[in-house]
C-alpha cells in the first residue's frame, strides 16, 4: 500500500513539474528587455545587425559548405536571423524557431554528408551561424525568464544535440555538439546570473525604501509619544485635580445650596468627560493610524482635523458603506438609547467599524450580523460574520485592530471579546458602561445574552460575554490552538 502511495506521489510531482515546464516554454507572451545599464547601451539595432550577420553567414554555409542550394540556404538562414530579432520581444517563441531551423538544416545536411555531396569535415550538427544565433537567443531568453525555464531550454537543446549527433549521426563531418553545449551552458549561466543580480538589486532598492519609510514612521511615532506623555503629565493631572476638588468641595461648605451642588456635579462630570476624551486622544497619538483600505472613514484617512467625531447615529451610514463594499450586513437594535457620553459613542462606532473592516478583509462575501443592545448598565455590541465564501490569503500586519478595540473598551471601563465561531466565522462582542466608567454588577438588571453561545466569566460584563484575548493566554501555542480550531484569522489580525 505504501509503495502505491509513493508511486502516486511521484506521479503527481512529475505531472506538476511537466505542467510548470509547459507553462514556461509553451507560450508566446512578450517579455521586455531588463533594465541593465549595459543593455541600455545595446540598442535594438545592434541585435538586428547580429541577425543580419547570422543570415548572411548562414546562407554562405548552407549553400557553399553543405551544398543545399542558395534559395534553401537563404530561407533557413533568414529564419535563424529572424529568431535572433524575435528574441528581443518574445524570447520563448524565438527559441523554438531557432531549434526547429537547426534540426531542419542538420537533417538536410546529414543527407548531403551521407551521399558525399557536402564538403568533407563540415561542421555538424551545429554550423557556425546557427551556433551564434542560438547562443544569442538563449542569452536574451535567460535574461528575462525564470532560471528554471532557462535551464529547461538548455536541457532540451542539449538533448536534441545528443539525439542528432550521438544517436542519429552522420558520416565524414566535424562534430560540434560538445562545443555547442558548452557555449550554450556558459551563455545561460551568464544570463541567469545577470538576471539574478538585477532581481537582487531590485529587492535591495525596495527594502531600502521600506526601511526609510519605517524610519520616518518611527520618528513620527516617537514625537507623538513624546507629545502624549506631556499631555498626560500636565493636562491629565490638572483635570484629575479638578474632578477631585469638585467632588470634595460640597463637604467643605456648611449647608451648601442645591444650585452649588449641581454646579459642582456638572464641573466634576465635565472634568471626567474631558479626561476620558484626553485618554482617547492619547491613544490616537500612540497608535500608527494607517489608511483604511475600505473607505469606512477610520482615523488616518486624510479627513480634515475639524471633522465631527462619529457617533451611534452614523452606524447606519457605516453599514451602508460596508454593504456597498460587498458584505451582506443585517443590523438589529434593542432597547431605548439613552444619552451616552461622546467617548462611549465614538468608541462604539470605532469598534463596529473595525469589526466590519476586518470582516471585509478576512471574510469577503460573508454574511454579517450587527447587534446593538441598550440596557441598564450600558451599551452591548456584537458583530458576527459567517464563513468566507472562498479561502482568503493571510493579510500582512501586526494585529493592532484587536488591541485597539480592547483599549477603547478598557479606557471606558468596558470589555471586548473576539473569537472564532463553531461554523467557521468570527464574533466580536463589546460592552461599554453607560457613563464611560465601570459599574458594580446588579443582578436585578436584565442583561443581553450573546448569540454566539459563550458564557460570562467576568462579573462586570453582561451574561453570555466571555473575555478572551491572545495576551491572556500562557503562550503563543495557546493562541494558535484557538485560532487553528477551524475559524478564519482573528479579527484585528493584519489590521492596524
Amino acid at each position: 500500500m505504501s509503495r502505491v502511495v509513493r508511486m502516486n506521489g511521484m506521479g503527481e510531482w512529475l505531472t506538476g513539474r511537466l505542467r510548470v515546464l509547459r507553462d514556461d516554454l509553451w507560450t508566446t507572451r512578450a517579455a521586455p528587455l531588463p533594465s541593465f545599464v549595459w543593455l541600455r547601451r545595446l540598442p535594438h539595432v545592434h541585435v538586428i545587425l547580429v541577425a543580419v550577420g547570422v543570415t548572411l553567414g548562414g546562407v554562405d554555409q548552407i549553400a557553399d559548405e553543405y551544398h543545399q542550394g542558395t534559395n534553401y540556404g537563404l530561407l533557413c538562414a533568414a529564419a535563424q536571423g529572424g529568431a535572433v530579432a524575435l528574441a528581443l520581444w518574445r524570447p520563448v517563441p524565438a527559441w523554438w524557431l531557432s531549434m526547429t531551423v537547426t534540426v531542419v538544416v542538420a537533417m538536410g545536411t546529414r543527407s548531403q554528408l551521407l551521399s558525399g555531396q557536402a564538403e568533407p569535415h563540415a561542421s555538424w550538427p551545429w554550423g557556425g551561424a546557427g551556433l551564434i544565433a542560438h547562443a544569442m537567443v538563449l542569452l536574451l531568453l535567460s535574461l528575462r525568464v525564470p532560471t528554471r525555464a532557462s535551464v529547461a531550454a538548455l536541457g532540451l537543446t542539449a538533448l536534441v544535440t545528443y539525439v542528432m549527433e550521438g544517436l542519429i549521426g552522420a558520416a565524414n563531418y566535424g562534430p560540434t555538439g560538445p562545443v555547442a553545449v558548452i557555449v550554450f551552458a556558459a551563455v545561460v549561466l551568464v544570463g541567469s546570473s545577470l538576471r539574478g543580480r538585477r532581481e537582487a538589486r531590485k529587492q535591495l532598492v525596495e527594502q531600502t525604501g521600506i526601511t526609510a519609510e519605517e524610519r520616518a514612521r518611527r520618528t513620527v511615532l516617537e514625537e507623538r509619544n513624546r507629545i502624549a506623555r506631556e499631555l498626560h503629565d500636565v493636562v491629565a493631572h490638572h483635570m484629575s485635580v479638578i474632578s477631585i476638588q469638585a467632588q470634595v468641595a460640597p463637604h467643605l461648605v456648611e449647608n451648601p445650596s442645591e444650585e452649588l451642588k449641581e454646579n459642582l456635579v456638572g464641573i466634576r462630570k465635565n472634568a471626567l468627560e474631558a479626561l476620558a476624551e484626553l485618554r482617547r486622544v492619547l491613544g490616537v497619538l500612540r497608535s500608527e493610524n494607517p489608511e483604511d483600505p475600505y473607505g469606512l472613514g477610520a482615523a488616518g484617512t486624510g479627513a480634515a482635523p475639524d471633522t465631527p467625531q462619529p457617533t451611534l447615529d452614523r452606524l447606519d451610514a457605516l453599514m451602508e458603506n460596508t454593504r456597498a463594499a460587498g458584505l451582506d450586513v443585517v443590523a438589529t437594535v434593542e432597547g431605548e438609547a439613552p444619552v451616552y457620553p461622546p467617548g462611549v459613542q465614538l468608541s462604539a462606532y470605532r469598534i463596529v467599524q473595525e469589526a466590519l473592516s476586518n470582516a471585509l478583509r478576512h471574510a469577503p462575501g460573508s454574511q454579517v450580523r450587527v447587534e446593538v443592545t441598550h440596557h441598564g448598565h450600558g451599551l452591548y455590541l456584537e458583530v458576527v460574520n459567517s464563513r468566507p465564501c472562498a479561502p482568503v490569503p493571510s493579510s500582512p500586519g501586526a494585529g493592532h485592530g484587536l488591541l485597539g478595540m480592547r483599549e477603547r473598551a478598557v479606557m471606558l471601563g468596558g470589555h471586548v471579546s473576539a473569537r472564532p465561531t463553531l461554523h467557521g466565522g468570527f464574533a466580536v462582542s463589546a460592552f461599554l458602561p453607560r457613563d464611560g466608567a465601570a459599574t458594580p454588577r446588579d443582578d436585578s438588571d436584565a442583561r443581553p445574552a450573546s448569540r454566539s453561545g459563550e458564557d460570562s466569566a467576568d462579573p462586570a460584563t453582561p451574561e453570555g460575554l466571555e473575555l478572551v484575548f491572545p495576551d491572556d493566554m500562557d503562550d503563543k501555542d495557546d493562541v494558535d490552538a484557538v485560532y487553528d480550531a477551524g475559524g478564519p484569522p482573528p479579527t484585528g489580525e493584519g489590521t492596524p
